[in-house]
């Protein structure tokens, strides 16, 4: 449990009809911005198509699969690029957080002809042991030994770290953190099985999908996440959190990194507020 106290000399405390005008104004805004959105989503609809050359292949639950078979005889599917590297002892809290929302919109997703997947490189058993943990049900595969994630900007070889420089987000980013980073992707099938590559968005343009954050951003304190370590050190696995639950704001990000640190690979972290640069 954070802070949950509000500051009262924060509050702009005002007559109900002052605070119908204000809402009014700032109600103009709102609208401006849900237009500026849907144009945004309809130009998005319109980018070009890439088609997918590779036939990638999967490790599931029925066997091996193909990312055809991800789709389920829908013409769509939203791919989430879930932090999970081979030898982690468990999925990075982030993308956890995250995945806390998709089982609820599986079913809608699906009457609209959409499919989820959710994809890491982590070996099947890891994934199922660590999904039974967490309670989810949404489709999750393993890419294990698959060039999928790295084809998708989201999994980056010792080499690439090392250089000090690699591609996240359409950009060089030096420093990265770790080795894996989140992302969604987005495929489409047409009538003769062929796949193609519609759209990918990494960093905070997957802030969307995230509901609590939605929740978030219209109370008072908002993300709450000003003077933190990093902006997502509060965030831990939802069977972690304690009744006397606290973030240090002065903790080092290390610190906090430390149970999420590789098995055989001390010091790769699995996430990080950069990871999450402006999208």
């Amino acid at each position: 449990m954070v802070n949950s106290a509000i500051e009262t000399g924060h509050a702009n405390v005002v007559s109900h009809s002052e605070w119908i005008e204000a809402r009014k104004e700032f109600l103009r805004k709102e609208k401006e911005f849900t237009r500026l959105r849907d144009e945004l989503s309809r130009q998005r609809r319109t980018l070009p198509w890439e088609k997918v050359e590779k036939r990638y292949r999967f490790d599931s639950t029925k066997g091996k699969t193909t990312l055809a078979d991800l789709f389920e005889g829908r013409s769509q599917l939203v791919v989430y690029h879930f932090m999970f590297s081979p030898g982690w002892e468990q999925g990075c809290p982030s993308c956890s957080f995250w995945a806390d929302h998709f089982d609820g919109t599986t079913v809608h997703l699906a009457n609209r002809d959409t499919t989820l997947a959710v994809i890491s490189r982590a070996p099947l058993g890891e994934i199922e042991a660590f999904k039974k943990r967490m309670g989810w049900k949404f489709q999750w595969v393993s890419s294990f030994g698959s060039d999928f994630n790295f084809d998708y900007h989201v999994s980056f070889t010792p080499e690439e770290i090392s250089s000090g420089e690699l591609e996240y987000n359409y950009a060089p980013m030096e420093g990265f953190p770790s080795e894996e980073a989140p992302g969604v992707s987005v495929f489409a099938k047409d009538a003769a099985g062929e796949l193609f590559h519609s759209y990918s968005t990494y960093g905070r343009g997957i802030d969307i999908l995230n509901g609590t954050y939605n929740l978030l951003d219209l109370v008072p304190k908002g993300r709450d996440e000003d003077g933190l370590a990093f902006t997502m050190s509060w965030v831990r696995h939802h069977d972690r959190y304690t009744e006397g639950y606290f973030v240090d704001p002065a903790q080092e990000a290390e610190d906090l990194f430390a149970g999420y640190e590789q098995a055989k690979s001390a010091g790769a972290k699995c996430c990080s507020g950069e990871s999450r640069a402006d999208g």
